[in-house]
């Protein structure tokens, strides 16, 4: 291998380029048209978040310019939190880049057409590709390692020759096949050329309005305007903020400035949004979104008139007083039942059930992209409903959480350097003396032989659709959608504000990727009582005497002492159920009367039973629903099933539910699993953004295709499942598919559609 010294002789020392050129240029019309759209397509449905191999985000000219790093961001063993890396906010220059462990894939040396294909990784890794296609065959050999902690190989431009003599077939795209002879013609050619690249054009006129608007709203002068400005900000960091009355297509961020609006956005860079931003005046401004909009990472959030006028009525016509603003110290900020006591909290409430299904989309996909941390502490499909914020009661509301604001504390207040065993035993003794209130509360709220029903349940107001929720988890990823898809689960969740607050803040305002072990590990932990939680306000429209037996269903094999502690609230809440239930299958019928109870506000885009679904889709695909254990040990976690008809393709989800004997297990989850019982939901549409695989059949073949996928046995089985009816990721014809795909869901979705992932397909 030629040593560095060697290398900056022969080529010149690296250093960045000016690479951006103005718009409306050539160069920049080259970039724009012909470019962007085969990187988007082919390189960032690997090369796209945290996660990306060797951290190479190719999503936007700034992350192809920033290059890639060895080193790793999801490193649950680290003793010391790492250093925020976060492209657009952490350093705003490539030499500042280069200075934080970042090399570039492009050539930095001296510039020239040979040159710039020569010392560039990423024509290297092209060019490896279209040297060394894939192996013959549909099964890739075993020096494809495919394992999301597999060792990566992350050569830089010196390195470039010996990872080709040792590494001849992982060529990029990585266990794919290669480019187009004409898409690699038109990326080689630009990479030659010095790889020009050019900004985002120029907004229109409408959409710098409706910016002006919203940070005139966000920035107004008063304390209790200031104070809902952040309550705000801090729940809509990461969302992607779109005007629903303009065109699809431009996507906001709302970040904190140092300059108003009107100037040039100066980021404060702060590792959670609560942080002290250590300047006198914080201003809110919307940025716009430079990236590709990737599934796994989007979360839209639309912005409108009649949006405008509800925050309005929230925040500002109760008649309460802000005197001074809160502290941005970690114990009081990390808090929000202490930073936000001002505002009534049942404004807080209403606030987060107006986009439920945003609020949940935090916790499922928060800033990271990669969430085992927090998944590993629910179960792999439920139902979630919220309890009616109740406006009789709406100062008792407030007052009552502000009575428990210590107890509430969360463990991210010891920020991004924990201990674990310390801080677990402290935010457990809280939360046991929280639910000991909580359920001390509710014994006196129903005097006179009044008791919990379905009247505690909101309804959406009667026109607000995020009233019920389904959440699927696959493995370490997860996905929310509206509506209650699939069979009645084993659990579901009733959440009230206090709830709902608290995962935000915990797992998405809270949370940080760069933690060390013990923040990590505490916010698994303590996320395990919030599930506990919730369940508990399930179980409590349950009669009494059926709550510590559903319990045991959920929790088989856990201990004593977790026994106890599970059944703790449920014994000092010990009142009956309001609900007049008829049968023994009382966990049914509460099912039954909760759908008609949300009925009038129920989604059913993602349900089998729909509209669009032709009678004979749901037919056939419904007896996949009905399998347990056996076959469905054999299939993937997500399945994307496209169906050929005569005027259009349908598309499906089949996506496997793994069952647990609990979820209580922190690190030996595989030792709980219950593979036996195992199913299968069939979701119409698109559900997930890590697919396995495709599998694609003529409305001829669908039968068919149920009745093999019934009949698995064996991995053989298996194989020639994927024989007959997949696109393997070996498939010549894989990027006409995966184009088709992504071109008939933004199509079909144009504010929710991003790109999927394939840093998951499978090889067998």
């Amino acid at each position: 291998m030629i040593a560095n010294s060697q290398f900056d002789d022969m080529f010149g020392i690296a250093e960045p380029q000016a690479r951006m050129v103005v718009n409306n240029s050539p160069q920049a019309e080259f970039y724009h048209d012909e470019v962007q759209p085969i990187i988007e397509q082919r390189c960032v449905v690997c090369h796209g978040c945290y996660d990306a191999p060797c951290q190479l985000k190719l999503s936007s000219a700034q992350g192809i310019d920033r290059g890639a790093n060895k080193d790793l961001v999801y490193d649950g063993t680290r003793l010391l939190a790492a250093t925020p890396q976060r492209l657009f906010v952490d350093n705003d220059s490539t030499q500042a880049w280069r200075n934080n462990g970042f090399y570039g894939v492009l050539n930095e040396r001296q510039q020239s057409p040979a040159l710039n294909q020569q010392a560039s990784v990423m024509s290297r890794l092209l060019s490896l590709k279209q040297q060394h296609p894939l192996p013959k065959g549909t099964i890739l050999p075993k020096q494809f390692n495919f394992s999301l902690d597999r060792e990566q190989q992350c050569p830089t431009d010196v390195e470039m020759d010996n990872y080709a003599q040792n590494y001849p077939d992982w060529g990029m795209p990585f266990g794919l096949p290669a480019l187009s002879k004409p898409e690699d013609k038109i990326l080689q050619d630009w990479l030659r050329n010095g790889a020009k690249m050019a900004p985002l054009p120029p907004l229109k006129d409408n959409y710098i309005a409706q910016i002006a608007t919203w940070e005139n709203y966000l920035n107004g002068d008063s304390l209790k305007e200031k104070l809902v400005s952040r309550y705000l900000y801090e729940h809509w960091f990461i969302a992607h903020l779109y005007f629903s009355e303009l065109p699809a297509g431009e996507f906001f961020k709302v970040v904190r400035s140092r300059t108003p609006p009107g100037q040039p956005i100066d980021v404060i860079a702060t590792r959670r949004p609560y942080d002290d931003p250590g300047v006198e005046r914080v201003y809110y401004r919307l940025w716009r979104e430079q990236g590709s909009i990737l599934e796994k990472t989007h979360m839209p959030y639309a912005l409108n008139n009649d949006r405008l006028i509800t925050f309005t009525q929230l925040f500002f016509q109760d008649n309460y007083q802000v005197k001074t603003l809160p502290s941005y110290q970690p114990e009081v900020a990390s808090n929000p039942f202490k930073a936000f006591e001002a505002i009534p909290s049942i404004s807080r409430y209403k606030f987060l059930l107006e986009e439920a299904e945003f609020t949940i989309m935090n916790f499922i996909k928060s800033p990271v992209c990669r969430g085992q941390v927090a998944l590993n502490v629910i179960n792999d499909h439920f139902w979630v409903f919220f309890v009616n914020p109740n406006e009789k009661n709406a100062k008792d509301h407030s007052a009552f959480y502000s009575e428990q604001q210590d107890d509430l504390a969360l463990p991210s207040a010891a920020e991004s350097n924990a201990y674990i065993i310390t801080n677990w035993l402290k935010y457990s003794k809280l939360q046991r003396s929280y639910m000991h209130t909580k359920a001390t509360r509710m014994n006196k709220a129903f005097p006179n032989g009044e008791h919990l029903t379905t009247d505690q349940i909101w309804a959406g107001d009667g026109d607000n659709t995020n009233a019920a929720l389904t959440i699927f988890r696959h493995i370490d990823s997860a996905t929310v959608v509206k509506g209650l898809v699939g069979r009645p689960p084993q659990t579901s969740w009733v959440i009230d504000y206090g709830l709902l607050e608290r995962i935000h803040y915990l797992l998405a305002a809270g949370f940080d990727v760069y933690g060390n072990i013990g923040h990590q590990l505490n916010t698994r932990l303590y996320m395990d009582f919030l599930r506990i939680e919730g369940e508990f306000n399930f179980l409590a429209l349950l009669p009494p005497e059926t709550r510590k037996a559903e319990l045991n269903k959920w929790y088989q094999g856990v201990s004593d002492s977790q026994k106890e502690y599970l059944m703790a609230p449920h014994k000092l809440f010990s009142q009956p159920s309001g609900i007049n239930y008829q049968t023994e299958q009382p966990k049914q019928e509460l099912y039954q009367l909760l759908k008609q109870k949300v009925k009038p506000v129920l989604v059913t885009d993602n349900n089998l039973v729909n509209k669009s679904t032709p009678k004979s889709h749901r037919k056939a695909l419904d007896k996949l629903q009905h399998l347990v254990g056996g076959p469905v040990t054999l299939m993937p976690q997500i399945t994307f099933l496209s169906i050929q008809g005569e005027e259009q393709t349908h598309y499906y989800s089949v996506l496997r539910n793994n069952a647990h004997s609990n979820i209580t297990s922190l690190l030996g989850e595989d030792e709980n699993r219950l593979p036996e019982q195992d199913t299968i939901t069939v979701t119409s549409g698109l559900v997930g953004a890590y697919p396995d695989v495709f599998v694609n059949v003529s409305e001829s073949q669908l039968n068919n295709y149920v009745k093999s996928v019934m009949a698995l046995s064996t991995t053989a089985d298996y194989q020639k499942l994927m024989d007959n009816y997949a696109i393997r990721r070996t498939d010549p014809n894989f990027w006409q598919h995966s184009d088709a795909v992504h071109a008939d869901n933004k199509k079909q979705h144009p504010y929710k559609a991003g790109l999927f992932d394939y840093n998951r397909l499978q090889n067998r």
